[in-house]
């Protein structure tokens, strides 16, 4: 009697396991030497993680201690489900005004609700980004181009600083929007406090410092302790000095956030817009970070990652969260080598928590303020605004256009105005892409722009035209037009119309209605409609559309050359030339 033995498909089960929670394969493969430097960095990016999580809470409408809660989940998460090694999350400085944007108005005042409408936008967000990864929608962060990211940073940027300045003097106003809040700025200048004005500024100056002298010097946490101690030394908090106070000790058990049925089309609304920004963020962080280390970057797993990160913080009472480019940079800097970094400082944040709740009690809010303001410095990037306006004119007025948009607009209403842009302005290169009329230049294979190379001669009786676009509904009617204009501008009456084929990439039925007709029109005129260089799936589209039946088969080349000598060839009167 034999037996047989099944094949043993554990090996492939985990493998499967493993594509989707990363922190397994990672957790076997892990290498003791690495653990002194994790410990290392954990140690280092927690000390930076607590005043920026309770910073970026107050900025997001919700009390300190929630950006902590969020802090320690999205850790935690984000070391189980994401792909990357090196990225931080975390609460975000360009998150906290959409958040904000989108729960103050429906929380009316209620501290309660406003938690229940963060936590149940952060489940919101986690899903849409969980969802495209799943779907392998990771392209969806190139919906806001770089002119239009740079903008949204910078009018984003702008708003933070006018609203922490009334924090930084030591009161508080009321706007609804940035020039509102500046305008109250303004009319109560007369409530500075000087003592908080003073340890803010004084905080602005030890973070700003140190990172342009010291960068290596963790100048939020040395600020943190200076503020911490000259407010216990001099009793600033008995002379009007808010102070963070003490935290709520313990953390909070799992709960599935509970806000109005009305409520949940805006957040969904808003999570659409945060969601964007998330995934432009951490998509655009880890292969930054990646290419630096030669590796690869799994896009739609880092959706899954930042999802899951998302969908546990609004759980556990927190907010949306993104990946943190500069706490990410900390962590590298300080030796990490694996997630065990961020797990450590969620183990770290925890313990505070539990056991030494009242660590932080005396931080003055200024100094929160001062952490928000040199965060919303790095958000605008003079650099690349200066860099938009020498390269490209039409790509700067794009970026002012989305500064205006979030600043004078709104936040969440900026997110809109930048994708529409983005869309606009894909739109409008395609509605009039880039065409040149080619011609032969001495000494250079090829034929060649005769804009950019004024020699170049041409053949009489032929133009040869380059189409830098895909031909569909919105161009269609430029191009004839064009066709149509060279025709008349030329000297001598063409036999036939080259167009120089591969740069098309799409042809739809509008286009080929229209090549139909152009065709139609120009043999009319005994002009001939030729082709070369068409892809082949452009070429298989075009039979498709019966533009064979109208359009000659033969005046279809693989090369310009080849086109060039058979128009030598059939038409008799340039015979005597050559190429």
């Amino acid at each position: 009697m034999t037996t047989t033995t099944k094949p043993n498909n554990t090996h492939g089960k985990l493998a499967q396991i493993e594509k989707w929670v990363p922190g397994l394969r990672a957790a076997r493969n892990y290498q003791r030497s690495w653990l002194p430097r994790d410990l290392v960095a954990g140690v280092v990016l927690c000390t930076l993680l607590v005043p920026q999580g309770m910073a970026y809470a107050e900025l997001a409408g919700l009390p300190a201690i929630t950006g902590l809660y969020t802090t320690i989940v999205c850790l935690v998460a984000y070391a189980a489900f994401g792909p990357s090694p090196y990225l931080v999350l975390g609460p975000d400085s360009s998150l906290g005004p959409m958040i904000a944007a989108i729960i103050l108005p429906l929380a009316a005042g209620e501290v309660g609700y406003s938690i229940a409408l963060a936590g149940m936008l952060a489940l919101i967000v986690g899903l849409i980004n969980a969802g495209a990864g799943f779907a392998k929608l990771g392209f969806v962060a190139d919906l806001i181009s770089k002119p239009v990211r740079v903008g949204y940073l910078a009018g984003l940027a702008i708003t933070i600083f006018i609203g922490q300045l009334p924090k930084l003097f030591g009161f508080s106003v009321d706007g609804s929007s940035m020039l509102q809040e500046a305008s109250a700025f303004l009319r109560n200048l007369d409530q500075t406090n000087v003592y908080a004005l003073s340890i803010g500024l004084l905080c602005l100056l030890i973070i700003l410092g140190l990172k342009r002298w010291k960068p290596r010097i963790p100048g939020i946490l040395i600020a943190v302790v200076v503020a911490i101690v000259v407010t216990v030394i001099f009793e600033l908090a008995a002379k009007g000095v808010d102070v963070v106070g003490a935290l709520p000790q313990g953390f909070p058990a799992p709960s599935f956030p509970i806000v109005a049925l009305a409520d949940i089309p805006l957040l969904i609304g808003g999570a659409l817009g945060i969601s964007l920004v998330a995934i432009g963020d951490t998509i655009s962080t880890s292969a930054g970070f990646a290419s630096r280390r030669g590796d690869e970057v799994d896009s739609n797993q880092e959706l899954v990652g930042i999802g899951s990160a998302n969908i546990l913080a609004g759980i556990f009472s927190g907010f949306p969260v993104s990946t943190s480019g500069s706490r990410t940079a900390v962590a590298e800097q300080s030796g990490a080598k694996s997630q065990l970094t961020g797990v450590v400082s969620a183990v770290l944040v925890l313990a505070m928590l539990l056991f030494f709740p009242g660590l932080v009690a005396n931080m003055p809010q200024p100094a929160l303020a001062a952490i928000v303001i040199t965060a919303s410095i790095g958000l605008f990037d003079y650099a690349a605004l200066r860099h938009l306006l020498q390269i490209r004119k039409s790509e700067f007025i794009l970026a002012v256009v989305s500064i205006l948009g979030v600043a004078l607009v709104g936040v969440l209403e900026g997110i809109v105005i930048a994708v529409v842009l983005s869309i606009l302005q894909f739109f409008e290169r395609a509605w009039r892409p880039h065409w040149a009329v080619l011609g032969k230049v001495d000494h250079i294979p090829g034929y060649h722009d005769i804009k950019r190379y004024p020699d170049a001669q041409q053949k009489p009786g032929l133009i040869v035209l380059r189409w830098d676009a895909p031909l569909f509904f919105a161009n269609a009617n430029i191009f004839r037009d064009l066709v149509r204009s060279l025709i008349a501008q030329s000297e001598r009456k063409p036999y036939w119309v080259l167009v120089t084929a591969e740069p098309v990439t799409d042809v739809d039925s509008t286009a080929a209605d229209m090549l139909i007709d152009l065709d139609l029109e120009l043999n009319a005129s005994d002009i001939h409609l030729v082709f070369a260089e068409v892809k082949d799936p452009v070429q298989e589209k075009i039979v498709r559309y019966g533009l064979l039946d109208t359009i000659d088969q033969r005046h279809f080349y693989p090369t310009i050359e080849v086109a060039v000598a058979a128009f030598f060839d059939e038409n008799s009167l340039h015979n005597q030339s050559t190429d």
